[in-house]
């Protein structure tokens, strides 16, 4: 296989922001109409999609082989392609989209870029809204519509007592251990709220949560995510302290000392 060349940090941003806006384009035109949603559990359970989500991945996919033909690429719906590639694009074209399904605005489209194992870029694309979040090399930043960007950083120095605390859905938390270990932290912190997918981590690196935990999450609901909460100030970790691209059991937060507060309630 060639060597990939390395890429220039600015450019790849560019042709990032460049992807969410086609794709933006894309979900747009199926959001709040009449569309089917296909099931892609046989098992009893729901998990949702629709001609939005495969859409935007094939808009966002195609234009990455086109462009940069040596870079892998991991998706939701059309799987992974390249994965032994120095560079892997990271997209969830709709993360959130029972949200989407129910005409509500808090889902998004994540892109992310993986070097190697590392997260180096992300953007966190809401459409409808026109709110866009994103990490650039050293900072996260916010834009609403046109308007100008502006660097956004997570809330600091808040105790466990006075944390705002989210989750996707207290149902996701199958495994009884989890479950009890969620209601131990919730029980500790000022607020509990439900919902929200990728737009509550879009939200935490903006300084309006503190606390986000979850389980069960693919590299698709994450990657991407990661260098946002990171370059914003916050923490983002498996509940075992360890890196947390490959998904499964993930708590972020604003703080570094709140994290670590957190973490020894989830563990106990």
């Amino acid at each position: 296989m060639p060597k990939t060349p390395a890429l220039n940090a600015r450019s790849a941003l560019a042709f990032a922001h460049d992807l969410a806006d086609r794709s933006g384009a894309v979900t747009l035109r199926y959001f709040r109409k009449d569309i089917s949603v296909a099931n892609k559990l046989c098992d009893g359970g729901f998990d949702p999609v629709t001609a939005a989500d495969e859409a935007a991945e094939r808009v966002m996919a195609n234009r990455v082989a086109r462009t940069f033909p040596h870079h892998g690429i991991i998706g939701e719906e059309y799987g992974t392609t390249g994965n032994d590639a120095r560079y892997r694009w990271v997209f969830d074209p709709i993360d959130g989209t029972r949200a989407f399904i129910m005409g509500q605005p808090m889902w998004g489209t994540l892109i992310g870029l993986l070097d190697g194992d590392e997260p180096i870029l992300g953007i966190m694309n809401q459409p409808f809204t026109g709110e866009r979040f994103w990490a650039s090399q050293d900072a996260a930043h916010y834009r609403l519509g046109e308007g100008r960007a502006k660097r956004i950083k997570t809330r600091r120095g808040v105790k466990l007592s006075s944390a705002i605390l989210t989750t996707t859905h207290p149902d996701l938390f199958t495994v009884a251990r989890d479950a009890k270990a969620f209601a131990r932290l919730a029980e500790k912190v000022r607020m509990t709220r439900y919902g929200g997918d990728c737009y509550n981590y879009s939200l935490l690196a903006a300084g309006h949560i503190d606390l986000i935990v979850e389980v069960d999450l693919k590299p698709h609901d994450i990657v991407a995510l990661i260098p946002i909460v990171e370059r914003a100030g916050g923490v983002i970790s498996t509940w075992a302290g360890q890196p947390a691209i490959n998904g499964g059991r993930i708590i972020a937060s604003g703080d570094k000392k709140l994290h670590q507060a957190a973490l020894k309630i989830l563990n106990r």
